[in-house]
């Protein structure tokens, strides 16, 4: 590997190469009720008006998701409030979806990888999952996400993945290399905005996260692009689901058709 290219600029290695199963998730709005940037944003930022118009821009191709989520960041930063201050709010504030513990502890019986990409920070991402599902299970989910830069002073910004890549983390090079495995495995994602646009079309079976009465920017972009997907309202509406297709009662074809008619 050449010394002047960023390991963090490179295709994730698969790290679960004898699985039949893998599933993927992003963290923010779909393993949590609500998104912490989010909330952050319109809480502690410039608000929730001007979040929403800088999405519309990213689903219309205006702007990047990169640019419009460092824009996000920066006005929480620009009001004053330091990372560790943010962490604080966002432990007291963010939680889990009711299905994921059920969703997650079936997910050890038949041996299958759980691992978050996100495009949020690992370090925020760590501190709200050891508070809402424990320590241990904190440790044993891989977490592929951003990073921080944390000043001395308390001013902070994120460190992207991808930093060359509209994307920020573009969330496809954590799936597409698991595509090369001698026997690749059948990949479930689960996302809920314009964060998973980047993965949306490389998983073998597309869960995209409902919002009764909100905005479903990732359901929005899936029809307009043709990617086949199943809509969920939490997780334990999908173990069924994801339950059927690795017990072979039910094909991924046979899930997102039944889906379809609903």
């Amino acid at each position: 590997m050449p010394d002047s290219i960023p390991e963090s600029t490179l295709p994730y290695p698969p790290v679960h190469t004898d699985k039949k199963f893998v599933i993927l998730s992003d963290w923010d709005g779909t393993i949590t009720t609500f998104d912490s940037n989010d909330y952050m944003t319109d809480n502690l930022g410039f608000g929730k008006d001007k979040r929403r118009e800088g999405n519309l821009e990213i689903l219309a191709g205006r702007v990047t998701f990169r640019d419009a989520f460092r824009e996000m960041l920066e006005s929480v930063v620009a009001s004053g409030h330091t990372f560790e201050e943010c962490k604080q709010v966002l432990h007291d504030n963010i939680k889990l979806d009711p299905g994921f513990k059920d969703f997650y502890t079936w997910c050890k019986t038949p041996d299958i990888p759980v691992i978050i990409v996100s495009s949020g920070m690992a370090p925020l991402i760590r501190a709200v999952l050891s508070n809402l599902l424990g320590e241990e299970a904190s440790n044993e989910i891989e977490i592929i996400a951003n990073d921080v830069n944390v000043q001395p002073d308390g001013k902070w910004e994120i460190k992207f993945r991808h930093p060359t890549s509209g994307f920020g983390h573009d969330k496809s090079r954590a799936i597409l290399p698991y595509r090369n495995l001698p026997n690749p495995p059948i990949l479930f994602f689960f996302g809920d905005g314009v964060s998973d646009i980047s993965a949306a079309k490389h998983a073998d079976l597309l869960f995209v996260k409902s919002k009764p009465g909100g905005d479903n920017d990732l359901a929005a972009y899936c029809k307009r692009e043709g990617i086949r997907h199943v809509l969920f309202e939490d997780f334990q509406e999908a173990l069924p689901l994801v339950k059927s297709i690795v017990e072979g009662k039910k094909t991924i074809e046979q899930v997102v058709a039944d889906s379809s008619s609903k």
